[in-house]
């Protein structure tokens, strides 16, 4: 400890002397309090909201990489704290922070949903905020973003990030993902692009990006939109603009909405039955996501039951349990009275259908919005 101290001591000291004999017009000025609100007032406003999930989290120390948080008796932090560890935040904007959950992201509701959802739009309406950063779960990241993707009223910037380890862990990801947001919330070019999610240096879009893996940073892909840009220098540079409509652009209107409507998904394995669509409906399934193996098959038990289920009113979206591709209106498909998902993943056609059901239960028009959608 002592050497250590007497090299740093060294190192300092060798700093300082180079900076004395620098001519006198290098040396920083010190900025005037006048100076410094003209600086913040130049700046854009950005609101954070913090939900939970690992970016709020704390191990037991700098190796507890996936045994952290309430599981691990850690309690999460909040907003303030959040805000206060990464001070480079507000070298981008000048920043407001509110806690509207503080929960993982695999034990939030659709009403949660709602109730975000309304916030983000209440905060738009306001000429005072200029983009909105949604700090979240990973394990539903994307479908949040996808929702919002739906229902967010603005041409502003909304942005969600998240981390893949807490902010205890050696190498977290979570500040520099968080600087990150921040900065793609207030620029300029971030305006008329959906919402977006930023993580590991990469912008996706919320129709495309998906959790790939299970524990790693990287773990967020476009696998089939590609990614919208990225990050460098905490700089975005865009490569393509999201051609699906979203935000100002969609029919859908959650505003005096106070729930969705419940739509399952039927996951389909080698020797599935029919018993689970039966019970989905029983249980009042007001539409059912199949996903299928490969391009949307199913067994002939489960096509049986799906078909019988849209005789009984019930909305069925031919999906896929395969990680990319597109779900195409075959005869097969439509000839039962099915919508296919295109592009939609299961737990994106779910979100899509639920806000489709509360415009229509028509399966032309609701495949019209996975065309447009």
């Amino acid at each position: 400890m002592k050497t250590a101290k007497v090299l740093s001591t060294a190192a300092l000291t060798i700093v300082f002397s180079t900076l004395a004999t620098l001519p006198a017009m290098a040396a920083e000025q010190p900025v005037s309090p006048k100076a410094e609100q003209s600086i913040q007032n130049s700046l854009p406003n950005v609101a954070i909201l913090a939900t939970g999930g690992t970016i709020a989290s704390k191990g037991a120390g700098a190796l507890a990489l996936t045994d952290y948080g309430v599981g691990a008796g850690q309690k999460p932090v909040g907003v303030q704290q959040l805000v206060n560890a990464v001070p480079e935040i507000q070298k981008f904007a000048n920043i407001s922070g509110e806690q509207v959950f503080n929960i993982g992201s695999s034990k939030l509701s659709t009403q949660d949903w709602l109730k975000l959802a309304k916030r983000v739009n209440e905060l738009l309406k306001s000429p005072s905020v200029d983009g909105i950063v949604i700090t979240h779960g990973t394990d539903t990241l994307e479908e949040t973003a996808y929702f919002l993707n739906l229902v967010t009223k603005s041409n502003k910037p909304v942005v969600l990030v998240a981390s893949m380890r807490p902010a205890t862990a050696l190498s977290a990801d979570g500040p520099l993902n968080l600087v990150n947001a921040v900065a793609l919330a207030a620029s300029k070019a971030a305006k008329d692009k959906g919402v977006m999610v930023v993580m590991n240096d990469q912008i996706s879009p919320a129709f495309g990006v998906t959790k790939t893996n299970s524990t790693n940073v990287a773990t967020f892909k476009c696998p089939d939109t590609g990614y919208m840009g990225y990050m460098q220098n905490n700089v975005p540079y865009f490569v393509s603009s999201p051609t699906k409509k979203h935000t100002v652009n969609t029919e859908f209107d959650i505003s005096k909405l106070d729930a969705l409507p419940r739509v399952e998904v039927n996951y389909v394995v080698l020797g599935s039955d029919g018993k689970l669509v039966d019970a989905m409906v029983k249980n009042g399934a007001k539409g059912i996501i199949n996903a299928g193996v490969g391009h949307a098959n199913m067994p002939n038990d489960v096509n049986k039951s799906l078909a019988e289920a849209v005789k009984q009113g019930v909305v069925v979206v031919a999906g896929s349990r395969v990680g990319s591709g597109m779900i195409t209106p075959l005869n097969k498909f439509t000839k039962e009275g099915y919508v296919t998902a295109m592009m939609h993943n299961p737990q994106k056609a779910r979100i899509l259908l639920m806000l489709a059901l509360t415009k229509t239960q028509d399966p032309k028009e609701i495949q019209r919005m996975f065309n447009e959608y």
